[in-house]
């Protein structure tokens, strides 16, 4: 009961936490973008655009700060075993990450809050391109360490703790370099659709047009690069697992038995006890001609590679949630499609000049802003179920890893803290977002200084 406490907890509070580091990373870009082009042109619309966005980023960024201080405690208190066993190696990234990437991050932001009538424009826009940097570099160290749990690389087992032996392996791990420019374009992505959706939304009421036409229009640039790109690294990086973790990619198939060519399931019945599908609707070949470029080619089945794993590591059931995994996987491709569909049709009728006329269009985009999110979310339950019942593929289980002393009730009681604080962090998130989006321009500062009162959370 203390394991699936535990495993509750963390995917409750990842998954929270999660919400906020995609806008971050891609908001960030845009700001930067917009106080760039005030700089050299001096347009005073794209002064106010840096300062309303800015004013988002900051909700954003504060609740992301707050939700993500809790993840490494977690490591200390649940998950003890795991801490031991890959402390030596799992640390490092995320000190660097800590101690490089976040205090740059923090540290030019506060220059860049603070600095309006303080700093040049030159060096204030620099401020915030710092942050932005800073910003994707904290995720890549982050990807660096879950990209050891997803393939270990650059270690040796000494005294039964895994222990660094090779720092360049750890950062040229290839799982990271599947996973950061993915979880980057995402992040680019997310951002793109919550600047075309609170734009959309001021659009349909006919406020503040030139404002949030040209809002719209870089939001718009940037869901276009980010969705195109973000489904073409999808592609690559499923092609590498299906080399490097197998089990995950036919579980995201819910492909029992080897097949050639293999079919891409759009939908499936699936009983794990039995391990069959009652029924499933396929693209004959589909998975076969994804990775292969042809319509044939053999793709190893859950059963197959179930032997082959318990032949490798011993007695076990190396099966993951098979559901789960097929689920999550298809709401992210689903989402993915439609986000792709959306600005293709926002892109056509901008071109035509059309779009503020487009009310079903605008009123599409307003209520895709969550989109993107679901999207990660299934992706990143996607890719930790997927590893069961691995925490480290191949080296500890997650059985291994939970605390040996911490009991259920310890665990329940953290869990339902938590819940609640979070719960009203929530509420005060989407509370605060929505007053500053619904406000507009006027709640911007009409000069730069004082910046801060531009970008107070309490405006």
């Amino acid at each position: 009961m203390a394991l699936e406490l535990a495993r509750v907890q963390f995917a409750t509070t990842s998954i929270y936490h999660f919400l906020f580091v995609p806008l971050t990373l891609g908001l960030s870009l845009l700001v930067a973008v917009m106080e760039t082009i005030y700089v050299r042109t001096g347009n005073e619309t794209y002064r106010k655009m840096t300062l309303f966005w800015g004013k988002l980023f900051l909700i954003n960024f504060i609740m992301g700060v707050v939700t993500g201080i809790v993840q490494e405690f977690q490591f200390g208190m649940n998950w003890a075993g795991y801490s031991r066993f890959v402390g030596n190696i799992f640390g490092a990234p995320l000190a660097v990450e800590a101690l490089v990437a976040f205090f740059l991050e923090s540290t030019f932001l506060g220059l860049w809050i603070f600095g309006w009538d303080k700093l040049s424009k030159k060096a204030h826009v620099t401020a915030i391109w710092l942050v932005a940097a800073a910003s994707n570099l904290s995720a890549f160290w982050i990807l660096v360490a879950n990209s050891f749990m997803q393939e270990p690389a650059g270690y040796v087992i000494r005294n039964g703790h895994a222990e660094m032996n090779s720092f360049a392996a750890l950062i040229t791990n290839p799982a990271a370099w599947y996973q950061f420019p993915h979880t980057v374009l995402a992040g680019f992505t997310t951002a793109a659709f919550f600047v075309m959706g609170i734009s959309a939304y001021h659009l349909l009421r006919r406020q503040d047009r030139d404002f949030f036409g040209r809002s719209f229009n870089l939001g718009l640039i940037l869901g276009i690069v980010g969705i195109v790109f973000t489904i073409t690294m999808g592609h690559l990086q499923t092609r590498y697992l299906f080399q490097a973790q197998p089990m995950k990619m036919a579980a995201a198939e819910a492909l029992w038995n080897n097949a050639d060519p293999a079919p891409f399931t759009l939908v499936a019945g699936i009983d794990q006890k039995g391990e069959t599908n009652s029924f499933a609707i396929q693209i004959p070949a589909g998975v076969s001609f994804l990775l292969y470029n042809r319509p044939t080619g053999a793709v190893p089945g859950i059963k197959t590679i179930q032997a082959q794993e318990a032949a490798r590591f011993g007695p076990g059931n190396y099966i993951p949630p098979v559901p789960t995994v097929f689920w999550s996987f298809r709401i992210m491709v689903a989402a993915g499609g439609l986000m792709l569909l959306a600005v293709l049709a926002a892109w056509h009728f901008r071109r035509k000049g059309s779009l503020e006329n487009k009310a079903w269009l605008l009123k599409l985009l307003l209520w895709m802003i969550p989109l993107p999110y679901i999207a990660n979310i299934a992706g990143w339950v996607m890719a930790e179920v997927g590893r069961q019942p691995w925490i480290v593929y191949g080296l500890q289980t997650v059985r291994q890893a939970v605390s040996p002393n911490v009991s259920a009730g310890a665990v329940g009681v953290t869990l339902a803290g938590f819940t609640l604080v979070y719960g009203l962090l929530a509420v005060a998130d989407i509370y605060l977002l929505t007053r500053a989006a619904k406000g507009g321009p006027q709640g911007v500062a009409p000069k730069p200084a004082p910046v801060f009162e531009g970008v107070s959370l309490w405006n």
